[in-house]
């Protein structure tokens, strides 16, 4: 299948191409699922502090350093350098090696919880869990995605 020249380009984006070529664009549903996940974690009640300490460190973690990576390549900071797709692979490995931890954990946690029977208190708990599990789920998704791109286009440089 051949690539579209929109993956097909060695250079990163600058300015608002960076929003409208692909894998770039992935940096806005990476934000979306990635604050979702940290929303729900810090809203939820904590009985396991351990682990959703970890969620919520990662989701935290990669939202800012996203938003960075994002405000960065709008600003044109990389100048066409090669080094920046360089960066560009290791953040989003990173990103999806941390967001991959930190669903499974929760889905962990989450299944931990329901123990069998639902009492209206956890289910509250639960339910949130539930959510953040999904969009962990997806936020990892996002960046594997964003991070096999990302590779072919360091290959490619």
């Amino acid at each position: 299948v051949p690539m579209s020249s929109a993956t097909s380009t060695t250079a990163l984006p600058s300015g608002l191409g960076v929003l409208t070529t692909f894998p770039d664009v992935l940096f806005i549903p990476e934000l979306i699922f990635g604050g979702l996940v940290w929303i729900l974690v810090a809203s939820s009640k904590v009985p396991d502090a351990m682990l959703q300490g970890w969620v919520m460190f990662v989701s935290v973690f990669c939202f800012v350093m996203t938003t960075i990576l994002l405000c960065l390549y709008m600003g044109g900071v990389h100048g066409g350098s090669s080094s920046w797709t360089t960066l560009d692979v290791i953040c989003h490995e990173t990103a999806a090696l941390f967001y991959l931890s930190a669903a499974v954990l929760e889905a962990y946690f989450t299944y931990a919880i329901s123990g069998g029977t639902l009492v209206p208190a956890i289910m509250t708990i639960y339910q949130e869990n539930v959510a953040a599990v999904v969009f962990a789920f997806l936020a990892t998704l996002m960046y594997v995605i964003h991070k096999v791109f990302s590779l072919l286009r360091w290959k490619s440089s």
